[in-house]
């Protein structure tokens, strides 16, 4: 994989243009992963929805998106950015104008599986360009700051989508992301460049594809760090993009608006802690996994926390809780820090992609497994009790991740920083 090579000021320009456009594709796609709860009652009274029924539309944004993780990585490995994020980007166009116009159950889960597809592109391709066009001791804290501006897109999804289908109904909304879509894909292709001027691309080696894959799935590491994404993103996910909505609303009894509030909250957690985490492992404790282990410990317990929570509760106390969820669920970037710097540099796309799999497997398996949980439609839960099926095996999973992660090696990389800080 090319490296970062110091350059010009045009072309320290470019890079920053380049964290811009993609920053606004990979808002696009947080966007249409959480997009689901608010809408959730209009769309499950238009298109007649079961509760499992929306349980696999919410899904089938992952599933689509996880399917093109490992190809992708070969595809980033062999042709570059340029022209495959683009090229992967028109069919979210063409899904998010489907489900716009969704008639039916499966038209609807068509929909979103081809915007899982479209939207696979926009974070392992930008953190692949960040490695050539930013300097690699900087790539923890240029990713998160990428993962927490991109959060916005979440944001969005929240109270201004309440708002927004309120005024154009959950299909105009969507009319208007896609038009939003395309325009972003223009501004890829004018503005994203594989490497600066005057930097020579490595040369092709056209090996066996998954000579490099059946290495990366020998490492003991790949597997913990993956289980530890899926449990983390997956968890998070399920609620924030599916069941926040029934259970702040039936459980909880807030309304359409204070639910998008308590969805807000989160998402400015996560924002918040994207670039704290970052700097609190690049630059302060010098660690990958003592800032990791932590999260995924108290994410399992404010899960546990959500069942005890009554009916009825003040808004701004779920505020606050929400806001910390977002918090623990954040330190993602970390993880795709630490596997890249477990891994031999010439798999660290491989690497980073495949464990993007499991961060997008996560919310499909955790939203459809906790689905079965859930014995009860939608608007029939009454209590966070009705729930608890849902919060014990989310914390249990997180556990388990938690767990397995004490025996992975910190990364070599923020470790030789520590030690020589301290020398």
């Amino acid at each position: 994989m090319p490296m970062y090579s110091h350059s010009s000021n045009a072309s320290r320009g470019r890079a920053w243009a380049i964290f811009a456009v993609c920053t606004l594709g990979f808002n696009l796609s947080m966007f249409f992963r959480v997009s689901i709860p608010v809408i959730s009652p209009d769309l499950s009274r238009d298109l007649n929805l079961t509760a499992s029924q929306l349980g696999d539309i919410s899904a089938a944004f992952f599933y689509g998106f996880a399917v093109c993780q490992i190809p992708l990585g070969m595809a980033l490995d062999r042709l570059g950015v340029r022209w495959v994020m683009p090229a992967v980007g028109l069919v979210a166009v063409i899904g998010a104008g489907l489900f716009a116009t969704a008639t039916t159950p499966g038209m609807a889960v068509a929909a979103r599986a081809l915007m899982g597809v479209g939207m696979s592109c926009n974070l392992m391709g930008p953190l692949y360009l960040f490695t050539i066009w930013f300097p690699p001791a900087r790539f923890a804290t240029i990713a998160g700051l990428y993962m927490s501006l991109g959060a916005i897109g979440q944001l969005c999804a929240t109270t201004p989508l309440v708002f927004m289908s309120q005024a154009l109904g959950w299909r105009g909304s969507f009319w208007l992301i896609t038009g939003l879509v395309l325009l972003q894909i223009l501004a890829q292709v004018v503005i994203i460049r594989d490497r600066p001027a005057g930097m020579e691309p490595l040369p092709v080696v056209w090996e066996n594809p998954l000579k490099g894959m059946g290495r990366l799935i020998k490492m003991a590491s790949f597997w913990v760090i993956s289980l530890g994404q899926f449990f983390r993103y997956g968890c998070t996910l399920a609620l924030l993009g599916l069941w926040g909505g029934p259970y702040l609303i039936y459980a909880l009894g807030l309304n359409q608006i204070q639910t998008g509030n308590a969805l807000l909250a989160a998402a400015l957690g996560a924002i918040a802690g994207m670039p704290f985490f970052g700097r609190l492992s690049d630059s302060v404790l010098r660690t990958r996994k003592w800032v990791v282990i932590p999260a995924l410990f108290g994410l399992m317990l404010l899960f546990l926390l959500l069942g005890f929570l009554p009916h009825g509760i003040t808004p701004w106390v779920m505020y606050v809780v929400m806001f910390v969820m977002g918090l623990a669920s954040s330190p993602g970037q970390l993880m795709y820090a630490h596997i890249r710097e477990l891994v031999p540099s010439h798999l660290s796309a491989r690497a980073m992609t495949g464990t993007n799999l499991f961060v997008m497997l996560g919310p499909a398996m955790v939203m459809q497994v906790s689905g079965l949980l859930v014995f009860i439609e939608p608007d029939a839960i009454t209590s966070a009790g009705d729930l608890w099926g849902v919060w014990l095996f989310m914390a249990a999973g997180l556990g388990l991740a938690g767990g397995a992660y004490l025996f992975l090696p910190d990364s070599q990389v923020v470790k030789k920083n520590r030690d020589s800080a301290g020398a």
